[in-house]
């Protein structure tokens, strides 16, 4: 039978059920955090066939929602926070980050306007203005937070293409597109993100206005081709709206020269985005810092901190260097920020989103700040960079192994051949890697990516975890190696 009263409110009746559904929730969490299996190693299949709603017309009640919750969910959740989890940019989360959900999700603040977050609304603006700091824009609090790194970029991209407009006086917010769409471009790498591509569809312009400039042997944007490609597309008639930067691609971690793309597109008048979700934990480091060099230089900045911040699904931000952009993206609403207010001074912050309803995530990042304090968060930043160099030394230093590229942040990749396939054919050993990935998935022991750089199908270790080490890692490739004689020998 349901709850009486199912609402959270501040009744004794309310309060009471809370702190039950609460209790019986994290005595779950516990439980599955001691469980020495990475996943219970259940194939799509078997969950489809497994998974059942139950919606009866009384309803459970919450223990017993919680309950099947526990069985159907939780129980067959991947464990992101265990050692051998490292196939993604899929961080384990912070303590404070987990205690700053309960006061998220008990509030249910909505940032679009300071009459429904007040305290909430001056804790981003304060955080924002923090974070520009660190990436060494001139003061103020041009910027918002996002639910990630895609919809950073789409904000960077959409404000590069109406500033493009706006320059040739027209508005699309006013009167859309217009022209000749197809001889606009965008040019990112080739190992840029998708969602550039993605966002570039949205924003009506299709898959057709990117072009993808070459990489060296690092991964990183070739400065060359990109001239080249700049030049080329002025020679055709074409204009370029934006270039879009990477700081940390999603398998090498390869970092775009960032300062020379900024003096490039300064040079042409265009607008710079820099995509560093990943990449932009690095603000925070002692030791590699120094790679984000030329990021203060950009148009604008994509930051994700469910990567290597360590906060739990979803926090990112989009940082804008000059405010006045804002206003292209501008709606005045009565009942949300209404001219009134802000000639009051009221900060309400639908007019920096392209979301309205929006979670206070800001919260776990200041809490994670306080809590951890900028040293111990560099640490445990830097640990995931060092790691990486370690184990692509234990790598190399391993006959059945190859290293497939020099880490540059917190990615190894590698691949699986021994001296006895030395002779087989690339397709062969291609096969073999992909299903050594498959195959620990399966198993519930390991989740190693597969991915292919260079057109090289390799195996990839994504290694966020602070508290893993390199004899984890040693234990990790050991099965890898066993898991790959399995196949070989079957």
């Amino acid at each position: 039978m349901s709850d009486a009263n199912p609402i959270l409110a501040s009744s004794e009746q309310s309060i009471r059920a809370y702190q039950q559904a609460i209790a019986q929730s994290s005595q779950a969490v516990v439980q599955w955090l001691q469980q020495p299996e990475m996943y219970q190693g259940k194939t799509v299949a078997e969950l489809r066939e497994r998974i059942t709603l139950d919606f009866n017309p009384e309803g459970l009640g919450n223990q017993a929602a919680i309950e099947r919750a526990i069985d159907y969910f939780l129980k067959d959740s991947l464990s992101v926070h265990h050692p051998q989890c490292v196939a993604h940019l899929h961080c384990p989360s912070l303590v404070i980050s987990q205690a700053a959900e309960v006061l998220i999700n008990a509030t249910n603040q909505s940032m679009d306007s300071w009459d429904q977050s007040p305290s909430a609304t001056l804790i981003e603006i304060k955080l924002i203005e923090w974070l520009r700091s660190q990436v060494g824009y001139p003061a103020g609090d041009a910027g918002v937070f996002t639910s990630g790194g895609t919809q950073s970029n789409l904000m960077g991209l959409m404000l590069a293409r109406d500033a493009f407009f706006a320059r040739r006086g027209h508005s699309i917010q006013q009167d859309g597109l217009t022209g000749d769409l197809r001889k606009i471009k965008v040019l990112c790498s080739r190992h840029a993100h998708f969602s550039v591509q993605k966002n570039m569809a949205l924003l009506g312009l299709g898959y057709q206005s990117v072009t993808l400039v070459k990489t060296d042997r690092y991964a990183r944007m070739d400065m060359n081709d990109l001239a080249e490609k700049v030049a080329q597309a002025e020679a055709n008639g074409e204009q370029i709206l934006a270039i879009v930067a990477t700081a940390g691609t999603t398998d090498a971690g390869a970092i775009d020269p960032l300062r020379a793309v900024a003096s490039l597109a300064a040079k042409h008048q265009i607008w710079m985005h820099v995509d560093a979700a990943w990449g932009g934990a690095l603000l925070l480091s002692e030791k590699y810092r120094d790679y984000l060099d030329g990021l203060e230089l950009a148009d604008s900045v994509t930051l994700d901190f469910h990567k290597q911040f360590f906060q739990t699904i979803s926090c990112g931000a989009f940082l804008l260097k000059d405010a006045r952009h804002y206003e292209l993206m501008r709606y005045q609403a009565a009942y949300l920020n209404s001219e009134f207010d802000e000639a009051q001074g009221v900060p309400n912050l639908v007019a920096k989103s392209l979301q309205t309803t929006r979670r206070f995530d800001a919260l776990k990042l200041w809490m994670g700040l306080e809590a951890l304090g900028q040293k111990q968060y560099a640490e445990i930043i830097d640990h995931g960079v060092t790691l990486a160099q370690e184990v692509a030394r234990y790598v190399t230093e391993q006959a059945a192994f190859e290293l497939v590229m020099e880490p540059q942040l917190a990615s190894v990749l590698f691949r699986y051949r021994p001296a006895q396939m030395a002779a087989a054919d690339d397709a062969s050993v291609a096969l073999l890697n992909q299903q050594i990935g498959d195959a620990l998935l399966e198993s519930g022991r390991a989740n190693v990516g597969v991915t292919e750089f260079a057109g090289v199908t390799c195996l990839k270790l994504t290694l966020l975890n602070p508290t893993v080490s390199l004899e984890d890692i040693k234990i990790l490739l050991a099965l890898v190696e066993h898991t790959a004689q399995e196949l070989l020998n079957a």
